[in-house]
């Protein structure tokens, strides 16, 4: 009932302050950087208005995350709807807005699309994430989504792309440094646009599987059978190879997550599939191997403390691992550039 009353209060404020379409300002921040600034909010409280990190209402949320990323939204979830481009459920991409009509009303919550099917929002009970096809509240509702986040790279100032390592957002200070030229300029990573990195921004399964693959070179021997990954998608081939090699396999209902975030724990276990990093960690001379956040019953200790023994750069050296956490492009790097020195 108390989330009933709150969603009734939140549709008279959306009707009562509309305001007109408002155009969005351009910005270089990828889905993946919206997402991980979205999850840092989890657990902050509903507030009805609230804009700031005391308390979001719904679009007062989803305004205060995109601002973050340079780019300014309407106010309400009524004018939200009536920006960027529609995009259809089935090619929803991180950093979508989804929209839902709970209360007959026209679009009355908003939330942000987060990959793997689920959206991050201010509920009545906080920021929260939930399915956007949950049978018995929010899939009934949904009614479209927009695509915000322009394409940058043709209005970007042209630069050549890095192949010598040399990245203007990694100092030669960074613990990942060393990783990040060495595989940049082995061909196994690569940039943005403006010469740029990014080593914060989160890795998807899509990209480590192709990350991972420009290492092995394994060739598939069929083709993609997940449902969200084409023939024609660039991540196609690394993909399959990737399944096939039983390395980084997809889920059981058809599909592989392309854009789903990689956890810190997953990636301990790729590589460990990968590059057998627990019996190159055995030739290692190491000390503190062990992490106060991973209890020796967990499923993917082995491998999580495999990685620490072998790491190359200090990266890893920490009292905490933080196993749920998504990997972020400078721990990918690193990660592995050490498994593949270590082989």
């Amino acid at each position: 009932m108390k989330k009933r009353i709150i969603q009734v209060l939140v549709a008279m404020f959306i009707l009562s302050f509309a305001l007109p379409s408002m155009s969005t300002k351009a910005s270089a921040a990828s889905g993946n950087e919206i997402v991980s600034y979205a999850k840092s909010l989890l657990g902050v409280r509903y507030v009805y208005g609230g804009t700031t990190p005391t308390g979001f209402d719904c679009s007062g949320y989803t305004s205060y995350v995109y601002k973050k990323a340079g780019i300014t939204l309407p106010r309400t979830s009524v004018s939200q709807y009536g920006v960027g481009t529609s995009v259809s459920k089935s090619n929803l991409q991180a950093g979508d807005l989804v929209f839902y009509n709970n209360l007959g009303k026209g679009p009355t919550h908003v939330g942000i699309y987060i990959g793997g099917g689920q959206f991050i929002s201010a509920e009545s009970e906080g920021i929260a994430i939930s399915s956007i096809n949950d049978k018995y509240y929010w899939g009934k509702y949904y009614i479209g989504a927009r695509r915000i986040i322009k394409d940058t790279v043709a209005t970007a100032v042209s630069l050549p792309p890095v192949t010598d390592g040399n990245f203007k957002d990694v100092a030669s200070t960074h613990p990942a440094y060393v990783a990040i030229k060495s595989l940049n300029i082995d061909g196994i990573v690569s940039g943005y646009e403006n010469q740029e990195f990014r080593p914060t921004v989160s890795v998807t399964r899509g990209q480590a599987a192709a990350m991972i693959n420009r290492e092995l070179k394994l060739s598939p021997k069929g083709t993609s059978q997940f449902s969200d990954v084409g023939t024609t998608h660039s991540f196609a081939k690394d993909i399959t190879a990737m399944n096939e090699a039983g390395i980084l396999q997809g889920y059981t209902h058809g599909k592989f997550g392309v854009n789903d975030l990689l956890s810190k724990a997953q990636l301990a276990v790729i590589l460990e599939r990968a590059f057998n990093i627990t019996s190159a960690a055995d030739n290692q001379v190491h000390t503190a191997s062990i992490y106060n956040d991973v209890p020796a019953s967990y499923w993917a200790h082995d491998s999580i403390v495999a990685l620490k023994a072998i790491d190359q750069t200090t990266l890893f050296q920490t009292s905490k691992y933080s196993i749920d956490a998504n990997t972020s492009r400078a721990e990918f790097s690193a990660a592995l550039y050490s498994a593949i020195e270590a082989k």
